[in-house]
């Protein structure tokens, strides 16, 4: 994310980070969906190497600091394709590290699920829990804290209740005057990122 240096050689991070004019190593929203991709990428064989091209070059193509979020990435496990309309106005794929269109079979990551987008294909939000939007990562809300979508109270907030309150739901529902549902919702995300 912010570079490293191998074998006496620098090499910078595969984009600038949101929040770059502070001298803190921070993420801000846009950053934690690349990471994302990233990592699904790194998962399914997909080389850091491959990963930087794709990324410069996916940058260059669509005109976005953050390419990867942009909803028209694949992998095959050894490259990255974005689905890119060619010159007669067709979809195409093309194999961003190497700029050259591909005919294979690749693999769509389920990465998209649960992001929200602006018109123009940025991203807007994030429901981290699959199949769920009970909690949500918006950059407009509490500065892009998972909160209880339906209440703006932040997850983070509830859980502290709940820990102070003997884990007690019905107690902490009744104190931020919401439901049972939502408590537990809030306690099993933050449950799940503690772990």
């Amino acid at each position: 994310m912010f570079g490293y240096k191998s074998e006496g050689v620098e090499y910078p991070g595969l984009w600038l980070p949101e929040l770059g004019r502070s001298e803190e190593k921070l993420l801000g929203f846009h950053d934690l969906l690349e990471i994302r991709f990233v990592h699904a990428f790194r998962k399914h064989g997909v080389s850091l190497q491959t990963i930087r091209a794709a990324s410069t070059q996916a940058r260059e193509l669509f005109n976005q600091a953050y390419p990867f979020t942009c909803k028209q990435f694949q992998t095959d496990g050894r490259s990255i394709f974005a689905t890119v309309f060619d010159q007669t106005g067709d979809e195409a794929i093309l194999d961003l590290a190497k700029r050259q269109y591909a005919f294979r079979q690749v693999i769509g990551p389920s990465l998209y699920e649960g992001i929200d987008y602006t018109g123009e294909g940025r991203a807007l939000r994030w429901y981290p829990v699959k199949r769920s939007k009970a909690v949500v990562l918006d950059p407009s809300r509490n500065f892009g804290k998972p909160v209880l979508a339906s209440t703006g109270v932040d997850t983070s907030t509830i859980y502290h209740a709940y820990l102070a309150e003997g884990r007690d739901e019905k107690r902490v529902a009744s104190i931020f005057e919401i439901p049972i549902a939502a408590v537990g919702a809030a306690v099993s995300f933050e449950s799940r990122i503690a772990a």
